[in-house]
């Protein structure tokens, strides 16, 4: 064994994993391995790197030891244990095996990655549907092959990272507007030459603050300017519109997207991506895109997992309804207690509660977590700069009696933290 490999590394010594031959590419995160490394001597436990030892149901773990309700998760519709999904996993684990070990447009296309589209489809109402391995790909992969360097990406200045990611990666133009701003939106395609492609790209719902898009007026900008249009709704799939496909169908707007795009990891309950579409040529972008081309497909047990969880929340009604009435209790509860929540009102299942700074966020959110609820924290630079929020995330598998019990705990730490009088 080497001294390097007997010695620990020290993040002070530059020279601990070997010889220096020029500038630490690591040097420009010191500003955030130092700020990091403050917070934790303070005592606090790491926000980001929580491990839940047992996760008992949808809605609970065992967190440090400790029962902990969860309300931090994603797990918008409770698909996780659901009894039907998890047995679709495990004869497909046995009949399959663990891996695909290959690519989608290779070895990697098994009986139950179309099963899965076709449960898609039929979700959807669309002809097409194309399944990635995470959500993340699915948007990398459209933005960065349906434009070219000639055409233009108009996006709302709030997209999440797989959506900026995607646009990086492609090579047409990129154009911001104000997040949600209709009025923004139509300037700026105003502006735009008359040359090239358009491609509008919204969110149903924005995960950061919970808050949904104008889409209606949005959507009909956008056709008045000739655009082509994408709605991401990883938060929106499961719970809005009449058979939950989200923000876009309540909005009576789904004749006028031509894509959607969503995730396996949130109300589906288990990890992938897709695009649904009614394009006629939609199908070519499965030689083109190489998010899908090169990457090995998801295994057969997760495929079907999900096949089974989208074909039961065609018929999630009574669900969906539980977890609006969750979601309006505790924006409520939490306003009535005195917190300042980003939105005036529950426009989604996320709730996202606005503290002054990073240190009373940190407090804030180890405070509801040695009462027994797991909340995320967010800072910059998955916030806007300056802005420090904890995010609830709330299950439709929550009972009304789970909500207050999360709500005196969020009395007790906020006093305790000075949140609240």
């Amino acid at each position: 064994m080497t001294e390097a490999a007997r010695t620990p590394y020290d993040p002070a010594d530059e020279t601990a994993i070997g010889p220096s031959h020029g500038r630490d590419l690591f040097s420009k995160f010191d500003p955030l391995i130092q700020e990091r490394e403050a917070l934790l001597a303070t005592g606090v436990r790491d926000p980001f790197g929580l491990v839940m030892e047992k996760v008992l149901s949808p809605t609970r773990a065992i967190v440090n030891g400790k029962e902990t309700i969860l309300l931090g998760t994603y797990n918008y519709m409770g698909m996780t244990f659901d009894p039907d999904v998890v047995a679709a996993g495990k004869q497909a684990l046995d009949e399959f095996g663990s891996g695909t070990t290959g690519s989608r447009v290779l070895n990697g296309t098994y009986q139950g990655h179309r099963e899965c589209e076709e449960a898609l489809k039929e979700f959807y109402g669309t002809r097409y549907a194309m399944v990635f391995s995470t959500g993340y790909q699915a948007n990398l992969g459209l933005m960065s092959t349906i434009a070219g360097k000639e055409d233009y990406i108009i996006l709302d200045a709030d997209s999440h990272a797989s959506i900026y990611d995607g646009c990086a990666l492609g090579t047409a133009q990129i154009v911001r507007f104000r997040h949600n701003s209709v009025e923004d939106l139509d300037k700026r395609l105003g502006r735009l030459p008359k040359e090239g492609g358009r491609l509008v790209v919204l969110e149903g719902v924005y995960s950061m603050l919970g808050d949904i898009a104008p889409l209606k007026e949005m959507v009909e900008v956008a056709k008045r300017h000739g655009a082509m249009i994408v709605v991401d709704e990883a938060h929106g799939m499961g719970f809005f519109g009449e058979n939950g496909r989200g923000v876009f169908e309540e909005a009576g707007v789904a004749d006028d997207v031509d894509f959607v795009v969503g995730t396996f990891s949130k109300s589906v309950g288990t990890v992938g991506g897709f695009i649904v579409s009614n394009h006629p040529k939609f199908e070519v972008l499965r030689l083109v895109c190489r998010p899908y081309v090169f990457t090995a497909s998801l295994p057969p047990s997760v495929v079907a997992t999900a096949a089974t969880s989208i074909r039961k929340l065609m018929h999630a009604g009574e669900k969906r309804a539980h977890l609006w009435e969750n979601s309006r209790k505790l924006h409520k509860g939490l306003r009535d207690l005195g917190f300042n929540i980003a939105t005036p009102e529950a426009q989604s299942a996320i709730i996202a509660i606005l503290l002054p700074d990073q240190d009373t966020t940190v407090r804030m959110w180890q405070g509801l977590l040695e009462q027994g609820v797991y909340v995320n924290m967010a800072r910059p630079p998955a916030t806007p700069a300056g802005m420090y929020l904890l995010r609830c995330s709330l299950c439709a598998d929550h009972t009304s009696e789970e909500v207050e019990q999360i709500l005196g705990m969020f009395a007790t730490a906020g006093r305790a933290t000075g949140c609240i009088a």
